[in-house]
């Protein structure tokens, strides 16, 4: 861990991260891709320690209430996090504010602070996205071995539900040769329809590999699944889009499994639900007599 000076928090789009690097080890990290400009040892994780002050600065300045993002470079809940809680102290302004919010995680750490998800829901909107690639537990440890298990995650957002917060599923990567199966799409869209998910967001079944997180992939595929990674090569090559050879299948499958149970499966109307800051209000209606 080090610290860092930041000058601003707040993306064009609304998006923080309150952290750079991670230490979940999932072997097909894209965060990892020199495009991003992480110059440091990416488990060596970048704290940006005048992060909460910002966002403090910068709700207070906004004139229009939105939804504030975060997760997409940096899982909140890394175990650090439990440590320095300024994921927590982020969620507090936000439900101060009156600002609605969205977070991106693989994290059953996420449950600690479900007071503030449903104070910000009641208020606005709140939404948990969670990451589902492997519903077979052993091979989840291999490929993602720091970070809460598929059904650890299945288990959080029935409590999310139950809680009446709502969530988005991210089914992606599928890595060829590894989970690209139909057992494993339908085990992992089971789970979807129990937790009763609003909607589950899919770019095709396969993942992309650029430079940075390709050689760290290929590097765990020797070590996890040796061979593996002379076929990927053979067949892939240098290419940023890595399809499953399943993928017109797999996709066909998720579609229809989505349409039938009542599932979002639209990725543009999922990202306008997420998008879209929502006030609820909870008025009564006055009698005659007030």
């Amino acid at each position: 861990m080090h610290y860092v000076k930041s000058k601003g928090i707040l993306s064009a789009n609304n998006g923080m991260n309150l952290y750079r690097g991670c230490s979940h080890g999932c072997i097909y990290c894209d965060s990892r891709s020199r495009c991003y400009h992480i110059e440091h040892a990416f488990e060596d994780i970048e704290v940006k320690e005048n992060a909460v002050e910002l966002l403090n600065k910068a709700l207070r300045r906004k004139r229009k209430k939105c939804m504030i993002g975060t997760g997409s470079m940096t899982d909140p809940y890394i175990p650090l996090e439990l440590e320095l809680e300024n994921t927590r102290k982020a969620l507090f302004l936000i439900e101060q504010y009156g600002f609605g919010c969205t977070l991106i995680t693989k994290s059953n750490r996420i449950l600690r602070d479900i007071d503030l998800l449903k104070k910000i829901n009641d208020k606005t909107k709140c939404v948990v996205q969670m990451t589902l690639t492997t519903f077979d537990e052993d091979l989840c440890r291999k490929i993602e071995p720091n970070v809460s298990t598929t059904r650890e995650r299945f288990n959080v957002l029935k409590q999310l539900r139950d809680a009446g917060i709502p969530t988005v599923v991210w089914l992606c990567p599928i890595l060829p040769f590894i989970n690209d199966t139909k057992e494993n799409i339908e085990g992992i869209l089971d789970y979807c329809i129990e937790a009763k998910v609003y909607g589950v967001l899919s770019f095709g079944m396969g993942l992309t590999l650029r430079e940075g997180n390709r050689e760290y992939f290929y590097h765990q595929l020797d070590l996890l699944f040796p061979h593996l990674k002379e076929k990927y090569m053979q067949r892939y090559g240098n290419q940023y889009a890595i399809d499953s050879p399943n993928s017109a299948e797999l996709m066909r499958l998720y579609h229809q499994k989505c349409e039938q149970n009542g599932i979002v499966h639209d990725n543009k109307q999922i990202f306008e639900y997420l998008n879209a800051f929502e006030e609820k209000r909870h008025d009564r209606q006055l009698s005659l007599f007030e």
